[in-house]
């Protein structure tokens, strides 16, 4: 079983990549950040034309996530139960694995985190309080849904290793240490970042800046993650960032990840 996250930085400009995308890498399911679209502009006959199922959960301009997969995801929840936002950040939904009799269920949780803009900003306390309240309503999902993942744009890099300039961007946006606090603490619930179970690349990222080149530079930042709850651990087979839509014109500045479970 294959899951995946992309944000694709508006949904209307980039909905022929992702079916494209669809077409060449046949995943299970799908999360989208960033559809930039309300729900009644959703594409939903064409995904359905590509194979998938859709749920979405839109807004106009920004924000806007989407949870995509092969079998229908029930048990659909948007945003943070208990958290107050008028952002559309969060979609999450149970899908099953395998078939038949040996079928299990896995909960997926799709989310776009906060960017935060600037540490000490209005935004960036924002994004402080969002982590704390996605932590503690994670803390009762796991318990009624101990196989779960967590997958999404993040806004938040994991070390150095995350980082084309550790130096140039330590204490910046998506490197500060409360920032790092608050995505380990998701990883003190009993998840693992899926990418570290495995070697990879050095300067492995899954964002890169549209200016000054970044991509071709390779100056770019990991923080789009999977995480994989304990029981889904040993499952995991690979987990890869794929580059190769950001090499389209007009991309979207974020690489897909894709995790496979066996």
């Amino acid at each position: 079983m294959k899951l995946a996250t992309w944000n694709i930085n508006s949904l209307t400009v980039r909905l022929p990549q992702v079916l494209d995308w669809l077409a060449a890498n046949p995943v299970d399911v799908l999360v989208l950040q960033e559809l930039k679209l309300t729900d009644d502009k959703f594409p939903t006959d064409q995904f359905a034309q590509a194979g998938y199922l859709s749920h979405s959960f839109g807004q106009k301009t920004y924000n806007g996530v989407a949870l995509l997969s092969r079998t229908p995801a029930t048990d659909v929840v948007k945003n943070i139960p208990g958290f107050d936002d008028d952002m559309a950040r969060v979609i999450t939904g149970t899908v099953s694995q395998g078939e038949g009799d040996g079928a299990q269920s896995i909960r997926v949780v799709g989310a776009y985190f906060p960017n935060g803009q600037e540490p000490g900003s209005d935004k960036f306390e924002y994004k402080m309080e969002w982590l704390k309240g996605l932590r503690s309503w994670l803390k009762e999902e796991l318990v009624k849904h101990p196989r779960l993942l967590l997958m999404g744009d993040y806004n938040i890099t994991f070390d150095d290793l995350d980082v084309w300039d550790p130096e140039g961007m330590r204490d910046a946006i998506h490197c500060t240490d409360e920032e790092r606090y608050q995505l380990n603490a998701l990883i003190a619930l009993g998840l693992t970042d899926s990418h570290r179970l495995f070697p990879q690349p050095p300067k492995s990222y899954s964002w890169w800046d549209y200016r000054d080149a970044g991509f071709r530079r390779n100056r770019g930042l990991r923080i789009d993650h999977i995480l994989v709850s304990q029981a889904l651990k040993a499952q995991v087979k690979s987990c890869v960032i794929d580059k190769t839509p950001r090499k389209n014109e007009r991309p979207s500045d974020h690489a897909p990840v894709v995790v496979e479970l066996g």
